[in-house]
């Protein structure tokens, strides 16, 4: 059977163009005191939000930017077909038990933190094959519970090396639909017109504070390889934009990708960098996590898009695919990156 929705080895052209109907944030304190603050939909007074432990602070975080979002665009839980989430606990708890109080049939998926951009793919998939109306993408992810579960105690307070990048605490979750949708006044402005799969790399980088390292060569194979399947040179999109690479990862890619004859520097942008304001805030490389990319998109981007600063935008959220257990044992850290095109109408 012929892929007819296929391009090259690793593309996909969605023509229907699957459109953000929605959007809705919920980030934590110290993401609400960067300079994305004021974007953000709700902003928790602290990292605990009325909850007895982290882990059950971001499942609130999500499942509060779920029901948001879907409210947001006027629908009800009943009109949305499936639900991805995505996180960094372990067996994605955040997601499951966020969707144990929503009538809505659910999909865990896990690409770290380039799980938004494999939820938007997913869903733009569903749609495009007629397997669904509406689906809304989500992901969330915690300081503390990420410091805890990959790295060290939080109350031992180790000391981070300038590598290191800050766990944002942050909740994102978006609406799809099609053009003519009942809901959000059928506006669908950003839609989703194509995406490049990534492949796992491995680079045999070990450190766990050093995930821009190693997530770098991902997203220039990825990247590259956009460039390459749609036939389209970088100057096509009006912003490329990264997944928390940080300041050592973003600067490692850049030149990556210059070297291979792909001017990207005038136009490249990362999430990492945009969340906090490195001058006064420490956190070191820059931000990380899976819902960094995802809420700098629907605070940031995606608004830009829906005003006008941006036409078109690569959107390539990047994944350090370890654990704790391939972490104690000494593995390296795969890495992956899913490339999604947007644009505005």
């Amino acid at each position: 059977m012929h892929a007819k929705h296929r391009v090259g080895r690793r593309s996909l052209v969605f023509p229907g163009r699957p459109s953000v109907l929605s959007t809705f944030t919920v980030a934590g304190p110290m993401e609400g005191q960067g300079p994305l603050g004021r974007a953000f939909d709700t902003v928790i007074p602290d990292t605990f939000y009325g909850e007895r432990c982290w882990e059950q602070t971001e499942s609130k975080m999500l499942r509060e930017a779920i029901v948001h979002c879907i409210q947001a665009a006027g629908a009800a839980e009943s009109d949305v077909d499936v639900l991805f989430t995505g996180d960094l606990l372990a067996q994605c708890i955040a997601g499951s038990y966020a969707a144990r109080d929503l009538a809505v049939p659910h999909f865990g998926l896990y690409s770290a933190c380039a799980s938004f951009a494999e939820g938007l793919i997913a869903a733009s998939a569903f749609l495009e094959g007629g397997f669904a109306a509406h689906a809304v993408v989500a992901v969330s992810s915690h300081h503390d519970a990420a410091e805890r579960q990959f790295r060290f105690p939080t109350e031992l307070g180790v000391q981070r090396p300038p590598t290191a990048q800050w766990t944002a605490t942050l909740a994102a979750a978006v609406m799809l639909g099609y053009p003519g949708s009942p809901f959000a006044g059928g506006a669908g402005r950003v839609r989703i017109t194509g995406a490049t799969l990534g492949e796992v790399i491995d680079v045999g980088v070990k450190d766990p504070y050093d995930m821009g390292t190693a997530m770098a060569p991902a997203a220039v194979d990825t990247l590259a390889t956009h460039f390459k399947d749609f036939g389209v040179p970088p100057s096509y999109y009006d912003v490329i934009v990264t997944g928390d690479l940080g300041a050592v990862g973003q600067r490692i890619a850049a030149d990556l990708l210059e070297s291979k004859g792909l001017a990207v520097k005038d136009r490249f942008q990362d999430c990492g960098l945009l969340l906090y304001d490195r001058a006064r805030q420490d956190v070191h490389a820059g931000g990380s996590g899976a819902a960094c990319s995802a809420g700098v998109f629907c605070a940031h981007f995606y608004r830009g898009m829906m005003n006008g600063s941006w036409r078109r935008i690569l959107f390539a959220p990047t994944g350090a695919l370890h654990s704790p257990v391939s972490s104690k044992q000494g593995e390296a850290i795969p890495a992956i990156c899913h490339a999604v095109a947007l644009e505005a109408v």
